[in-house]
């Protein structure tokens, strides 16, 4: 059988080239040009799936109805996915090698082997490797077939052959196709594999779950590359020297986004953590100046994670402004808010802010926790332990509303806080138990408030 004929092709104008050259003849962009498969006259690789006829529908004649979902047996990890997996989904799961993306795979195919048909495809080692892997987690893989293969066009065969209900591709930087010269993991090759295998998963209702690198820029050969392809991209996220691990949903078509899921890294493998906010929360024997409890939102679920503030006096003419798991450019934004409207003067202070246990919040709603525990820690007065924060601060002072600030409020109340500082806003109709609300509007009042409480 005679190899396609590719040409390269310039992912800024879409110019081609008939070899690879550094700049773009057409646009004159440098190393944009990538190998690609050259289109037969004849017709498209991708006619099989569009279909033989188009035929125009009206979008109410047409009956929505929930996909099924097959659980993993891994319930953090069924909650990313937003139940399960679906009949024909493709998902991706990003992350720094060694995270633990093997891992937890073998891990869900080991229990959905005992009812489905699943097999993993390992590109990046034997399969000894993975019997040793299996043995070491103490898991049951009786049920489940491997295949270690690093060709397209071999693994295409079997999958069409085999008809599994499940397929782990570990992982699309190793697979090659045959029809393009370009070496295992180029941005060509990925994108080729990649929409080859998410061919072969819609019209075989093939769950295909494909495990991807990422890089330091987190461009090349990686998960970025692919995101439009596939219906679901979830992120590893986390130290690789923390025994905790999270995996956050960053597209889902069967499913909410930013949706977050916890494990703890054990020796058995990957294990959730059913109560995420106990991991967020330090234990203090006494009071400490500089920290206060945040009510944050990932996805459907409120998480309670303490915010740590130190300030210092400056020992440089440039005082430092660094934000641990917080946007660097907010911290600076709230200072300047801080001197203006409530008259606390840092602009000699080092601050230095962190979200323990390693998580990232990206929601505005952690301005006023932010704003108090650097207040806590330039007074060197510690805030009551019973007392949970949160609320976006705007430019003008004012305290601006979060959303789902009922449920954020019955979970700090579930895990025994006592006190809230919330904007008016958020101020529940009814009395939440024995939970003492505080409604404020303006950053100075939320000030005068925690001072109180202080005292």
């Amino acid at each position: 059988m005679a190899k396609a004929k590719t040409v390269f092709s310039c992912t800024e104008c879409g110019a081609q080239a008939p070899r690879w050259q550094g700049q773009c003849p057409q646009c004159k962009a440098w190393n944009t040009l990538v190998e690609t498969v050259a289109e037969a006259g004849g017709g498209s690789r991708f006619a099989a799936l569009a279909g033989s006829t188009a035929q125009l529908q009206t979008l109410a004649d047409l009956e929505p109805r929930e996909e099924p979902r097959t659980p993993t047996g891994i319930d953090e990890f069924d909650r990313v996915l937003g139940g399960g997996l679906v009949a024909g989904g493709v998902v991706l799961i990003g992350g720094d090698p060694g995270i633990g993306k093997s891992t937890l795979l073998l891990q869900a195919l080991s229990v959905l082997a005992a009812r489905h048909k699943a097999i993993y495809v390992s590109g990046e080692e034997s399969g000894e490797q993975v019997a040793l892997r299996a043995q070491r987690l103490q898991l049951d893989p009786a049920g489940l077939q491997l295949l270690a293969e690093i060709n397209l066009e071999r693994i295409l065969a079997m999958l069409r052959d085999e008809r599994p209900r499940i397929v782990v591709i570990d992982s699309i930087q190793t697979v090659y196709s045959e029809v393009l010269q370009s070496a295992p993991g180029s941005v060509a090759q990925v994108r080729e594999c990649a929409a080859q295998l998410t061919r072969h998963a819609k019209q075989s209702g093939t769950c295909m779950i494909m495990v991807g690198h990422v890089t330091k820029d987190g461009t090349l050969a990686g998960p970025r590359v692919l995101e439009h392809m596939v219906d679901t991209v979830l992120y590893f996220e986390g130290d690789t020297h923390s025994s905790f691990r999270l995996v956050r949903a960053f597209k889902n078509r069967f499913g909410a986004v930013n949706e977050l899921g916890v494990f703890a890294m054990t020796e058995r493998g990957l294990r959730g953590v059913s109560n995420p906010s106990a991991l967020f929360l330090s234990q203090h024997s006494q009071q400490v100046s500089g920290s206060c409890v945040l009510v944050t939102q990932e996805g459907t679920r409120p998480l309670l994670v303490e915010i740590q503030a130190l300030v210092d006096g400056a020992h440089s003419p440039n005082p430092r402004r660094l934000s641990v798991g917080l946007e660097q450019n907010r911290l600076a934004m709230l200072l300047a808010v801080l001197h203006r409207h409530a008259g606390v003067v840092c602009f000699d202070q080092d601050v230095f802010v962190n979200a323990v246990g390693g998580v990232k919040i990206a929601e505005p709603a952690a301005d006023l926790a932010v704003l108090l525990a650097i207040v806590s820690s330039l007074r060197n007065r510690p805030l009551p332990r019973e007392l949970v924060v949160f609320g976006e601060v705007g430019l003008a002072g004012e305290i601006r509303p979060a959303p789902r600030g009922q449920e954020r409020l019955r979970e700090a109340a579930k895990l025994g806080f006592t006190t809230a500082i919330i904007p008016k806003a958020n101020a529940p109709r009814q009395p939440l138990g024995d939970m003492r609300v505080i409604a404020v509007d303006r950053i100075e009042e939320a000030i005068d408030r925690a001072r109180e409480l202080e005292g």
